[in-house]
């Protein structure tokens, strides 16, 4: 089993950058393909990005693509979403996941959140 704690989250004007963080717990955190997601209020939870327990693959949606970068230290078992250039409509509760191996969209494990406002 996998504990995850997103970190990093807050106010920021648009434009602006923030980094979450996520940190795992257990031993076995190179296993996992990890995934950001992200829901809005009023929408439904969407994926944002992705890595592979490797971290030699990364996947993200259109909208966050050349702004949003995801990446892991497996030394310190934590997966980061570095996200730059934000806007109004990134405003949302971000949520970290894990999955066994492979980033499948539908992760076993999930953080409890970290809200993320964007101001114009």
């Amino acid at each position: 089993q996998v504990q995850l704690v997103e970190s990093g989250g807050g106010l920021v004007q648009a434009g602006g950058s923030l980094r979450l963080s996520c940190a795992a717990s257990g031993r076995t955190f190179w296993n996992y393909a990890m995934e950001w997601f992200r829901q809005a209020p009023g929408k439904e939870r969407e994926f944002v990005a992705g890595i592979s327990w490797s971290g030699g693959s990364t996947y993200d949606t259109d909208s966050v693509k050349g702004r949003f970068t995801i990446s892991r230290d497996n030394a310190n078992n934590t997966v980061y979403l570095q996200m730059n250039s934000l806007k109004p409509e990134d405003t949302a509760v971000y949520y970290c996941a894990a999955n066994p191996v492979v980033v499948t969209r539908s992760p076993v494990y999930w953080g409890q959140g970290t809200q993320v406002t964007v101001s114009s």
